[in-house]
C-alpha cells in the first residue's frame, strides 16, 4: 500500500510536538519526552525509540545517512542527558531532540527539491 507523501511529514511533525512542546508552564514548552524520562534508562531509551521515526523517514526517502547520522546523534545527545537524574530532565527539556530531526528533515527535503 502506498502511503500519501506527506503522511510520513505529517506524523513526523505530530510526534516532535508531542514529545517536545505539548505542555507549557510558566512559557516553557515541554513535552512527553521530558515526563516518560524521569523514568531512569526505560524512559530516555522509549524516547529514543519514538524519536527514531524521522530517521526511518528520512532512510525511506533517500536523504542518506548524513542526515540521519546527524538526527541519529541528536537522539544520542538527548538520551545522555536524560540519564542525568533531574538536572538532565530539565536540560532535555531545552535541548528538544525530536524538533531538531523534524527541522533537518524538512531543510534535507526542501535542498533535494531545488
Amino acid at each position: 500500500m502506498r502511503l500519501d507523501a506527506d503522511w510520513d511529514m505529517k506524523l513526523a511533525h505530530r510526534l516532535a510536538r508531542l514529545m517536545d512542546q505539548q505542555f507549557s508552564i510558566g512559557g516553557v514548552r515541554f513535552g512527553w519526552d521530558a515526563l516518560i524520562g524521569l523514568a531512569p534508562i526505560a524512559g530516555d531509551t522509549a524516547s529514543v525509540l519514538i524519536g527514531l521515526f524521522p530517521v526511518y523517514v528520512a532512510r525511506r526517502r533517500g536523504l542518506g545517512w548524513s542526515v540521519g547520522g546527524r538526527m541519529l546523534l541528536n537522539l544520542l545527545m538527548d538520551w545522555a542527558i536524560g540519564l542525568v537524574p533531574l538536572a538532565g530532565d530539565l536540560a532535555d527539556i531545552g535541548f528538544k531532540a525530536n524538533v531538531r530531526n523534524v527541522r533537518l528533515l524538512e531543510r534535507a527535503l526542501a535542498k533535494r527539491r531545488i
